[in-house]
């Protein structure tokens, strides 16, 4: 039995998946199918059970034990590669990092691409999802990292603040609030507005300040992502309120305008969850230290 055959079963039961668990591990459907079986043949334990008519995987009272202890083993093993590294001095491996696409689409590549240079012999398996989906993710094992914004207190996770967005109102550049350098909110009665869809953190705390200042808005579209977002702005749906970082390519490309915004409050926190009963890697713990330095 190898290290390689846990990984898979382990991988299997954190995606609930035969096809996601084939592609995290670079073989085929039947090669997961076919490791799953060796372990049961070898033990003489059935494992997993599948559910019928649904496409998750069950463990059964053995497979729960093999699975606990089978993740002891490979992070045990994971350890053990760290400590070898770290004998020479040398940061490697993999880290799998889960991003918000608010988050990573426009901060993440310089970041990634900074660790690169500094360890080349690391690597940042990058992946972008809601922010339920980072949070469950982690929670799970199937990532060692998750980055978001307005990161919320949980039993089990780590959270590591990082600089915080400064969030700007964002127009088209003939707008009629283009022209402003500052504005405040209450400016913002009335206007017609697109915003997140109303689950993302970003559009909670949007409510949040504009109900606080007693400015009701009108609501033309509600988007998923920040990159939606933007071509309903540039097409005239409206304004919206959207991190600095995410807007200053199409600022200076003279696509959209962009508007301080006076108040303080107007600061998107952004931090890195794990796993607070999870030892780092190496090469995650120097990951985060890049991404919690102030710049």
């Amino acid at each position: 039995m190898h290290i390689e055959t846990l990984k898979i079963f382990c991988d299997l039961v954190d995606l609930q998946s035969f096809s996601l668990a084939a592609e995290r591990n670079f073989i085929t459907q039947s090669a997961v199918s076919q490791q799953i079986r060796s372990l049961e043949e070898k033990f003489k334990r059935k494992l997993l059970e599948r559910v019928r008519g649904r496409r998750e995987v069950k463990l059964t009272p053995a497979g729960e034990v093999f699975f606990r202890e089978s993740k002891k083993v490979l992070t045990a093993y994971a350890e053990l590669q760290e400590s070898l590294r770290g004998l020479v001095g040398k940061i490697g491996g993999t880290v799998k990092v889960a991003c918000t696409y608010s988050v990573g689409l426009h901060e993440m590549p310089q970041k990634v691409g900074e660790f690169m240079s500094k360890f080349p012999s690391a690597r940042i398996d990058l992946e972008y999802s809601r922010t339920t989906k980072v949070v469950r993710d982690v929670m799970s094992g199937a990532v060692e990292l998750g980055i978001l914004a307005f990161p919320e207190p949980r039993r089990g996770l780590t959270i590591v603040p990082m600089p915080s967005d400064r969030m700007v109102l964002t127009c088209p550049p003939d707008h009629k609030l283009a022209k402003r350098a500052q504005i405040k909110t209450k400016d913002l009665t009335g206007i017609n507005f697109v915003q997140f869809e109303r689950d993302t953190p970003t559009r909670k705390a949007t409510d949040k300040i504009l109900k606080g200042a007693g400015v009701e808005v009108n609501k033309t579209a509600e988007f998923d992502n920040i990159e939606t977002i933007k071509r309903a702005v540039e097409v005239g749906f409206g304004v919206a309120i959207l991190p600095l970082a995410a807007v200053l390519d199409e600022e200076r490309a003279g696509q959209l305008s962009i508007v301080k915004l006076a108040e303080k409050e107007w600061v998107r926190p952004v931090g890195v969850i794990y796993r607070s009963d999870r030892t780092l890697s190496l090469a995650a713990k120097k990951f985060v230290q890049l991404l919690e330095a102030q710049e």
